[in-house]
């Protein structure tokens, strides 16, 4: 690395001493956040390993609603974002705004809104249960059987999770966009290079890819299923962020990007706002910081309990 790169990580570093802070990655960051921050994994339970700290800030490297997470979850801490602009084309398909419409407008339909992680802290606020993509299935199962069942707001998910489970729900029609460019033309073609390789894919990807994958999982259980595989090769349908955290924890297998219809791999655009500058700029400044109005965090809080519960 050059030694204005080395100079910036220093900085970095003597910065999040001095404000008593802690750095989160998430798994789709480049490589160089990866690596400077304290920990690295998916949003919540990054939310989670941040609280059970000393650290007065939190400078989560991810998009806008994994901020707001860890911002329901630590209401003490100061919260800051690299990017104010890093957002995320799943949680956006769900404005808080449009659901609350929807719940009103079909009142009578008594739902029962189950709401994936990634979404906005005004979503969760009007749900009644939180999910993440390692126990999703596990929730629905624990839903009230008497009640209909409304998944927000990825269509994707929702739809592995009735294969699952059993149990049908409506499905809102959101969707991440790095997730649905994965086709299963580009994965088979992947395959036909490399006839060894075990194909791993998050639940976010179409049904016509799931079908192909060997594995279908979150990302923190990709970690897991490719360590305890005896299979020496993978190819992993996600955002391509993933393959790095999988390359320094697990050194002696070889981890290959899913191809998309355009293209050799899959980056986020919002995941990618994040840099080195922009972490050094935040932590100076404890700028954008994230703040919400405790009446909505209070809310927004209540399904993650639930979820936490249903989930012991």
């Amino acid at each position: 690395m050059p030694a204005a790169g080395l100079d910036l990580i220093a900085d970095i570093r003597a910065l999040k001493k001095e404000r008593n802070a802690v750095i989160l990655a998430h798994n789709y960051q480049i490589k160089e956040i990866q690596e400077v921050a304290d920990f690295v994994g998916d949003s919540l339970g990054l939310s989670y390993k941040a609280a059970a700290t000393d650290a007065q800030v939190i400078a989560f490297c991810g998009v806008h609603f994994m901020a707001e997470t860890a911002k329901i979850i630590n209401p003490s801490k100061t919260v800051i974002l690299p990017d104010l602009e890093a957002g995320c084309s799943l949680a956006d398909s769900c404005p808080g705004p449009e659901l609350e419409a929807y719940l009103k407008a079909h009142a009578d339909k008594n739902y029962y809104v189950i709401a994936y992680i990634n979404c906005s802290a005004a979503v969760k606020a009007l749900s009644d249960v939180i999910c993440t993509s390692g126990n999703a299935v596990k929730i629905v199962n624990a839903s009230p059987k008497d009640r209909n069942l409304l998944f927000v707001p990825d269509e994707n998910l929702g739809t592995w999770v009735m294969e699952q489970t059993g149990r049908p729900m409506e499905l809102w029609k959101g969707h991440c966009h790095v997730h649905v460019e994965f086709t299963a033309r580009s994965i088979e073609k992947m395959r036909e290079q490399h006839p060894g390789a075990l194909v791993v894919a998050h639940p976010e990807c179409r049904p016509a890819v799931r079908l192909l994958a060997d594995e279908v999982c979150s990302t923190e259980k990709m970690i897991a299923y490719c360590r305890e595989h005896p299979a020496s090769t993978f190819i992993i349908v996600t955002e391509e962020g993933m393959l790095h955290r999988l390359r320094r924890e697990l050194p002696g297998k070889t981890f290959l990007p899913g191809p998309t219809g355009e293209c050799a791999c899959a980056e986020c655009r919002f995941m990618k706002l994040n840099t080195l500058e922009k972490l050094q700029r935040c932590l100076q400044t404890l700028q954008p910081e994230i703040l919400l109005p405790e009446p909505l965090r209070i809310r927004a809080e209540l399904p993650i309990r639930r979820m936490l519960e249903w989930s012991k």
